[in-house]
């Protein structure tokens, strides 16, 4: 049996990305890796800004090149028409745009939903903002910290003083932006095989946050109960879910919620049993699960824990992290970005199957070229429905 390499799933889908930073370039960065031809159109002057951003890998910014890797792009001063002239020609044969000004933006420069519309009916038009096209906050600035300040998250991350913490994931910008336009854009693209015609995308990432926060909207929408800082199971109302100091300073994060695992864990302290029915005293049951752990050093503790499933474990750094995981699962970190002097960095891991991915392990970052924009090569056409 002859074995046929087969094309990846996006091969022969046309994008055209006029966003910058983190939730656009991140959603079409999935597209590519999927097969997509990608083209970004930046703006003259620099480009998209996070070229400018430490750290640097070769002449750009180290979070451009993992977050642009295998596109191309195109140098555009969108008010002039001859910039204006060449976009239009690429959109006119395009599958999908994706853009993240403020809403207007698109239509003052001739590039709205409705004039690219009459131009390619079939384009998949989408656009992510804060808070939407439409409504009172809809013009409102915002980055993801606002976001999730103004959706209630934020509230929920307090620390033992009361004062609400950075988060270190940027969820607003990546669980409310890139990863649902991603999943609408392929939506969109299954239902036009059908009708044949595309669609308006409205991504608003404030109100995309709140299928974050399931767990509090059903104890606040169905019961009246809304969560606590500090007073819910995952906000630190539980001994069994909490994050606990050890004698070198580092911490477990201890997350045995399910009976079984819970038992376990208070077997490994030799806790006795009046403080294992954490129901009587919380409290009480914390300090002691506090001081026994205090006892010991994170990699005491990982030695204890080593083989048993209870659902604790220590927490790393980034580095830490990522050394252990590369080292367990190579492929994870085995794809490399390669600068245009030749540096390699290892890419950035995407949630995709490996099998979807696209197939080349070295991929190129673009390089910001403000002279003829590149040849729009002729791909193969990914099939439609009869």
């Amino acid at each position: 049996m002859s074995h046929v390499q087969a094309l990846p799933p996006l091969s022969g889908l046309r994008v055209i990305d006029f966003s910058t930073l983190l939730p656009g370039p991140l959603a079409s960065l999935l597209l590519a890796e999927a097969g997509a031809d990608v083209i970004k159109v930046e703006r003259t002057g620099g480009g998209d800004e996070m070229r400018s951003y430490a750290a640097r890998f070769g002449t750009t910014g180290a979070n451009f090149a993992l977050l642009n890797r295998g596109k191309r792009t195109l140098v555009a001063d969108l008010k002039r028409s001859e910039d204006l002239a060449r976009v239009l020609a690429l959109v006119r044969d395009a599958d999908v745009l994706i853009e993240q000004f403020r809403p207007g933006v698109m239509d003052r420069l001739g590039l709205g939903h409705r004039a690219l519309e009459a131009l390619n009916p079939r384009l998949i038009y989408c656009s992510i903002t804060g808070h939407g096209q439409h409504g009172a906050l809809a013009g409102m600035a915002g980055h993801d910290l606002n976001y999730l300040a103004q959706t209630g998250l934020l509230d929920l991350c307090r620390d033992a003083t009361g004062r609400p913490g950075l988060p270190p994931v940027l969820a607003a910008d990546i669980a409310g932006g890139a990863y649902p336009a991603v999943i609408n854009i392929l939506l969109a693209w299954v239902a036009r095989q059908a009708c044949g015609h595309g669609r308006h995308l409205d991504v608003a990432m404030s109100g995309n946050l709140y299928t974050l926060a399931y767990w509090g909207l059903a104890s606040g929408l169905a019961e009246g109960k809304w969560p606590r800082p500090g007073g819910e199971l995952v906000t630190g109302g539980s001994p069994r879910y909490a994050l606990y100091a050890t004698a070198d300073g580092r911490f477990l994060a201890v997350a045995a919620i399910e009976e079984r695992f819970w038992q376990t864990f208070c077997d490994i302290l030799g806790l006795p049993g009046v403080l294992r029915d954490d129901s009587v005293d919380p409290r009480a049951t914390r300090d002691a699960v506090a001081q026994r752990i205090g006892e010991r050093s994170a990699v005491e503790w990982e030695r204890v824990l080593a083989g048993l499933d209870c659902c604790v474990c220590a927490v790393a750094s980034l580095e830490q992290a990522v050394r252990a995981t590369a080292a367990s699962d190579p492929a994870l970190f085995g794809r490399w970005v390669e600068a245009a002097d030749g540096r390699r960095m290892p890419a950035l891991p995407v949630p995709l199957d490996r099998s979807l991915q696209h197939s080349p392990q070295v991929v190129g970052v673009p390089e910001l070229d403000a002279a003829e924009p590149p040849a729009w090569r002729p791909l193969m056409r990914a099939p439609t429905a009869a």
